[in-house]
């Protein structure tokens, strides 16, 4: 079988065969774009672990939010991943400097998402739990946000739509995630506010959501 051919730097596709898949219908970054989606699934993977083994692995009070978060993240680069092969017309110009910059973005919000789970140490979970007696934490990132965390996988699902060099697939991974992390935020601040009662609200007063000086 003779190889694939080299995708022109105009038309963003996505292309399989013995050579294996390139990621982001760019030929050179694939295997950076692979090794960015593995670590990132590693990194997650570990949080589950770090969770179950300290007997935290319960989501009744997550009320299927944590689900949400998932499936929203996970469709937006499944398709942002898709979407350049079958809308070929939809590609940016620059394709290289495009997936140059949408691996930084993604490095960026790991980075952000691991300075957050290290900031709040064994008060981090990636399932909804709250105590009452819960230090309200407001070092590190959470000086201006708070849900540096959330920050970090928006960063990340954003970088993914940039480097796939494709309008269509940039404004996907702009919008679903959001939209799936909405309903979890507004989960997670009622029940922080229920248990901490006004030393979450002081908190809120002086912070942004996720982006600082925005939301």
């Amino acid at each position: 079988m003779s190889p694939l051919p080299r995708p022109s730097s105009i038309e963003a596709r996505v292309l399989s065969g013995e050579d294996g898949y390139y990621v982001a219908g760019m030929y050179e970054l694939s295997a950076p774009y692979q090794v960015s989606i593995f670590c990132w699934f590693a990194f997650e993977i570990g949080l589950l672990v770090r969770d179950l083994v300290r007997g935290k692995g319960r989501s009744g009070r997550d009320r299927g939010t944590r689900w949400i978060v998932v499936l929203s993240l996970g469709a937006a680069i499944v398709l942002a991943w898709l979407v350049p092969g079958r809308v070929p017309e939809a590609a940016t110009p620059a394709p290289v400097g495009f997936a140059v910059a949408g691996l930084v973005v993604m490095w960026t919000g790991l980075a952000v998402r691991a300075w957050a789970v290290l900031t709040l140490g064994g008060s981090f979970s990636t399932y909804l739990q709250v105590a009452a007696d819960q230090a309200v934490v407001t070092r590190g990132p959470y000086r201006w946000v708070r849900h540096p965390s959330y920050t970090g996988l928006l960063l990340i699902g954003l970088g993914f739509g940039i480097g796939a060099s494709n309008w269509l697939s940039l404004v996907i991974c702009a919008v679903m995630p959001p939209l799936g992390l909405l309903p979890r935020i507004a989960v997670e601040e009622s029940e922080l506010v229920g248990v901490l009662g006004d030393r979450y609200r002081s908190y809120q007063s002086q912070t942004y959501r996720l982006v600082p000086g925005l939301w």
